[in-house]
């Protein structure tokens, strides 16, 4: 691929190969289009949310199992056009670097952008479960009544609850973290979107009715609190950091055999960390929603991606602790 294509990446180091190699070349011919009608990225964002959001409707039919031929239809066009909605996703990053449009509107919108996929998703999986449960009572023995399934139902809603704030939210968060943390080690503060939620606070106090929007004031808002729950499952990459500050001063002054040190050490957990990101865990929600046993996705992701994400932050921590205490 040619170096314009490169140019619109991010950095390959943290790309899976599914995205280096087949959905980001194809994101980039995307963002050609786009910025030849002149469309702007955070129009592509909103277009990602709002696919994405539509999938939830195909994805509250029960598929083969229960519905037979026309439900598993319905699933497969749920799963296209999510993966629809990703590609956008994808491509609007790449379409702000192409274009040079970056914003921080921009940067938090596309932080939005999943969760605006999956609260919908999530809540109908809970009614396909309501309508669709003879796979999990007969596994579990459990007579089929009306009271059995309103208490079961409740029951998948609070794993969904769980699922979708403790699992997705936080696996996420983490994940987009890591990415930019590693960014910034391997291209310095312009080649990372690297935030702090002290600097996110500086700016959201500078924001009136009369230079800005409601909607850029509530989303700066909801990002202050984003950045700041990154900060709260890493405090030893913020000692790390505060330990930077304090002997080099400005972080651009943080010498080169520190960067390396810390990117040699980042680089085998940014493979992990890359599935806690989208690819691995749609994967893992298709297949649930065509076997007709969607709830085993909550179940999944708050044990195994759960456990994925305890590994990621510790190895993570880790290294950072070891770093930082050779800085004494």
């Amino acid at each position: 691929m040619n170096e314009g294509y490169k140019a619109t990446l991010k950095s390959s180091e943290t790309e899976d190969w599914l995205d280096l190699h087949v959905i980001r070349p194809f994101c980039y011919y995307c963002a050609l289009a786009f910025n030849r009608f002149d469309i702007h990225p955070n129009t592509v964002t909103i277009w990602s949310m709002i696919v994405g959001a539509a999938s939830a409707f195909f994805f509250a039919c029960g598929s083969f199992y229960y519905s037979g031929t026309w439900g598993l239809t319905m699933n497969i066009i749920a799963i296209v056009l999510l993966m629809i909605a990703d590609i956008l996703d994808c491509t609007d990053g790449q379409l702000a670097r192409l274009s040079g449009k970056k914003s921080r509107i921009g940067r938090i919108l596309d932080g939005v952008a999943g969760f605006a996929w999956f609260i919908p998703i999530y809540h109908v999986l809970v009614y396909r479960f309501y309508l669709h449960h003879d796979l999990e009572f007969g596994w579990l023995g459990i007579e089929n009544t009306q009271e059995n399934t309103l208490i079961a139902t409740a029951i998948v809603y609070v794993l969904g609850l769980i699922s979708g704030i403790a699992g997705l939210a936080g696996q996420q968060r983490l994940a987009d973290y890591y990415i930019q943390i590693h960014l910034f080690f391997l291209k310095g503060e312009k080649g990372s979107e690297l935030d702090n939620s002290v600097r996110q606070q500086e700016i959201y106090d500078q924001m009136t009715p009369e230079n800005s929007s409601w909607g850029e004031r509530y989303f700066q808002k909801s990002y202050i609190d984003y950045t700041k729950k990154q900060e709260g499952v890493t405090p030893q990459f913020q000692r790390l950091m505060q330990k930077l500050r304090d002997k080099f001063g400005a972080t651009e002054y943080i010498p080169e055999s520190v960067r390396k040190e810390f990117h040699d050490a980042s680089l085998p957990v940014i493979f992990w960390n890359g599935l806690l990101t989208f690819n691995f865990r749609s994967f893992w929600l298709f297949l649930f929603c065509l076997l007709d046993i969607p709830t085993m996705n909550f179940v999944w992701e708050i044990v195994g991606m759960g456990l994925l994400y305890c590994y990621v932050n510790r190895r993570h921590e880790s290294f950072c602790k070891k770093i930082a205490d050779g800085l004494d």
